[in-house]
């Protein structure tokens, strides 16, 4: 009996030994899993763009005023790591007619594009970026359609564009179609110009042309069935829609073994997510799930008979989209899933005008207030756009809070992305489901998560400022050139100059300093030693495009009277406020140069004005020393331990002048100044033997040679931010103007600052238009809660 006892111990402490091993294993694969993909979001932290424009429809001659912000991916708050935003329109060819570089401070900005004449009509993408984000997909970049249409030129190109015909898409639920398993399949339809087909029978056939299962679209052409494939069996769908040709699509390829996932929401305060696993045999299967790259459960089951469940708390997860992935023993990634949480964070705002009717030319009073769902009041970021609807003006329903919850972490064009927001109900939910069905993606690759390699970055932060980045190369090789000392300056009045050294690429980044407007840079080496390179300046605006096809034109007759209006309003606007509209803030900048304080400084009007920069140097400038040597000028810079080595930095109008010889020819009767360092002065990677800088009365280098190595390009700094212009008539004499004002666009304001109380007030006045107005206000708070309002009136 004691023999019995022990030999049941010892069975009963080798299945304990062995369970615990299991349960060690397999919180080992979980924390595996866990800390790559921790490490790899602290290397990768990702950027959310939404763009606020003040309407969605333009014709050339008018202006797109838009507000930006800038919010971390993961949490939605406000982020302050890059300071400027890239702004493109591209044509369906995705080239780009107009761009922008925008200042941004505390996450938030804004600008505006003026519409040239040039441009065709049609749909074009207006898309917003950071440097930053130019590291990952461009699928990550801010998109909207706008409509240009131009009255002088006829839409014929556009039009014969090729169009695609029906796109037919299914979407087995986790992935994969295994024979024999039961699976949920989604299934979307796309019509031509990028919409939902919403009226369509769909049939699934087998190989002997039966009909195995029947589907129809809920929503925006997308729905889903289930459906159980057979072994060795192939499948296609046929799609009837209600006008047209008939469609057929084969459907995924059918696998004889792998792994399958389905969700079960039935409604209560748990998910169930149950995987099937054919021709595996046991072993572990780990349920990984994060929202918005934020780790919120780690769960490992073991396949009994081919299946094995989790069941999953929804309060644990986050609000909004939601990564479901299953993998195997090996950390292979085998099924994924989405599902999408409501959020309750919510910024709740009420605008509203005193009044629902108005005249023409009469104030209107705008009362703003936000709250959050509990009540109580939150201090926000908004912009105001107040606008003429009619055919051609609709209402935007691309609002903030539908972008940054859910298009901004989907794959693609989403269709009517507020729709999944307003009116909450069981279609809604079914709809949006089918959504993260069709939808499913990531921001990254788990074979780049579960490498543990450092991510590869190319691209840097503009933290501080714009970044301007070129390229050397070696004439005489054709290669890249390392360690070559590059000096780039903005001539003109105000010091900007900066240096930088090439790395083993050939690469170069110049930290520029409130670099704003348009105007020549000057890109050179060291021309006295270093004459065999070329130096490429490049374009900061992103060379990446997502895959997704613009809408086509759709112009119709009812128009005409419309469009006549809009183009009334646009040429009195630019004849009669022409100059008001072309007015721009000063945007501020530091006027001193890089070093700071001068020693001295010399107004050479001050002193007995000499034909020769020699003249000028030798009688009373006390802290230089001009020698010739070798039939070459230089110049000794001095101070109190005596003399500095070498020639100095000397600029004329932030230019640096490396031959002395030419300083020396400077015509000192166009110098209006020169500033003076004595001591050596250290400048990224350059270090300098004293500075003279030169500064001629028009900031045009007093017409001095360029050196023929120079590169000298136009260059378009940030954008010097426009004041929009909105007619007060606060008097009589006002009122009574025979100046025509057709705005359609009443009122836009970028910053509505929304104090801790909650509140604010603004009053703009109506135009001579008639009609209906609407009002849409959005932003967000400093917590990362987001939300928008529409409000109407009217102008008779």
């Amino acid at each position: 009996m004691k023999k019995i006892k022990a030999i049941a111990k010892t069975i009963a402490l080798l299945i304990g030994g062995l369970l615990q091993l299991h349960t060690n294993c397999s919180a080992q694969v979980l924390d595996q899993i866990k800390n790559s993909f921790n490490q790899y979001e602290q290397e990768s932290v990702q950027e959310k763009i939404f763009v606020h424009t003040d309407k969605s429809a333009y014709l050339p001659g008018e202006i797109i005023w838009f507000k930006i912000y800038n919010v971390d991916a993961s949490l939605h708050k406000p982020i302050n790591l890059s300071k400027v935003v890239y702004i493109d329109v591209l044509d369906h060819e995705q080239n780009a007619v107009l761009q922008a570089k925008i200042a941004m401070k505390n996450g938030a900005g804004s600008g505006s594009l003026y519409i040239p004449v040039s441009l065709n009509s049609g749909n074009y993408k207006l898309r917003g970026y950071t440097n930053w984000m130019k590291n990952f997909s461009a699928d990550y970049y801010f998109d909207k359609t706008i409509l240009i249409v131009n009255p002088l030129k006829t839409p014929e190109a556009v039009s014969r564009q090729a169009q695609a015909g029906y796109d037919v898409q299914f979407f087995p639920e986790g992935g994969n179609l295994i024979s024999g398993i039961t699976s949920k399949i989604a299934f979307k339809v796309t019509t031509p110009n990028g919409t939902g087909l919403d009226a369509y029978k769909g049939f699934i056939v087998d190989g002997y042309n039966d009909t195995v299962a029947r589907f129809e679209p809920l929503k925006f052409g997308m729905g889903s069935f289930i459906f159980t494939p057979g072994a060795n069996a192939s499948y296609k769908a046929v799609i009837k829609p209600t006008s047209g040709d008939v469609i057929t699509k084969e459907l995924p390829t059918i696998n004889s073994q792998g792994y399958t996932m389905q969700l079960k929401d039935n409604g209560g305060s748990q998910l169930e997510v149950i995987v099937n696993g054919a021709g595996i045999g046991s072993g572990e299967v780990y349920l990984f799930a994060h929202t918005r790259q934020i780790v919120k459960i780690a769960q490992s089951a073991s396949l009994n008979s081919g299946t094995a469940s989790f069941i999953i708390d929804k309060i644990k997860l986050g609000e909004g989209v939601s990564h479901i992935t299953i993998f195997n023993n090996a950390k292979q990634a085998v099924c994924e899933r989405l599902y999408f949480k409501r959020p309750k964070q919510e910024l709740l705002i009420d605008a509203s005008s005193d009044q629902p009717q108005y005249g023409i030319r009469k104030k209107v009073n705008i009362n703003i207030s936000a709250k959050n769902p509990a009540g109580d009041p939150l201090s926000a970021n908004l912009s105001l756009s107040v606008f003429r609807v009619d055919t051609l003006e609709h209402v935007d329903r691309d609002d903030i809070m539908s972008y940054l919850w859910l298009k901004s972490d989907l794959h693609g064009n989403i269709e009517s992305p507020s729709y999944y927001f307003k009116n909450v109900n069981t279609e809604t939910d079914t709809a949006l489901d089918n959504l993260m069905l069709t939808q499913g993606w990531r921001r990254f690759r788990w074979s780049n998560v579960l490498s543990d390699k450092p991510v590869t970055l190319n691209f840097l932060p503009e933290y501080n400022d714009h970044l301007i980045t070129a390229k050397v190369v070696n004439t005489v090789t054709g290669h890249p050139a390392e360690n070559v000392l590059v000096y780039l300056s903005v001539p003109g009045k105000r010091v900007q100059l900066y240096t930088s050294k090439s790395d083993s690429l050939g690469r170069l980044v110049f930290n520029t300093k409130q670099l704003f407007g348009s105007g020549e840079i000057i890109a050179q080496t060291n021309s006295e030693r270093d004459t065999t390179y070329r130096i490429d300046v490049l374009s900061p605006f992103s060379e990446q495009y997502a895959k997704y096809n613009l809408p086509g034109l759709n112009l119709t007759p009812g128009i005409q009277k419309t469009l006549e209006e809009h183009s009334l309003a646009m040429q009195a606007q630019n004849i009669y406020a022409g100059n008001k509209i072309k007015q721009f803030y000063d945007p501020g900048v530091d006027s001193s140069g890089f070093f700071g304080k001068p020693y001295k400084t010399y107004l050479l009007d001050n002193y007995t004005r000499f034909t020769t920069m020699e003249e000028v140097l030798r009688e009373y400038i006390r802290e230089v020393n001009v020698v010739q040597s070798h039939k070459r000028y230089h110049i000794k810079v001095l101070n109190d331990r005596g003399f500095l080595d070498g020639d100095p930095l000397v600029m004329l109008d932030d230019v640096p002048v490396f031959n002395i010889d030419k300083v020396i020819a400077i015509d000192p009767l166009k110098v209006k100044k020169l500033e003076v360092i004595r001591e050596r002065y250290y400048y990224g990677p350059s270090v300098q033997e004293g500075i003279l800088s030169y500064t001629t009365y028009k900031g045009d280098l007093g017409g001095a040679e360029m050196d023929p190595h120079a590169v000298v390009l136009d260059y378009e700094g940030l954008q010097l931010q426009r004041e929009f212009y909105s007619p007060v008539y606060d008097t009589d004499e006002a009122i009574k103007s025979r100046v025509p004002d057709f705005r359609n666009l009443l009122f836009w304001q970028p910053n509505v600052s929304i104090n801790t109380a909650g509140k604010n007030q603004l009053a703009f006045y109506t135009s001579d238009q008639t009609g209906k107005f609407i009002g849409l206000i959005q932003g967000v708070t400093p917590n990362g809660d987001a939300g928008s309002r529409y409000f109407t009136f009217e102008v008779k």
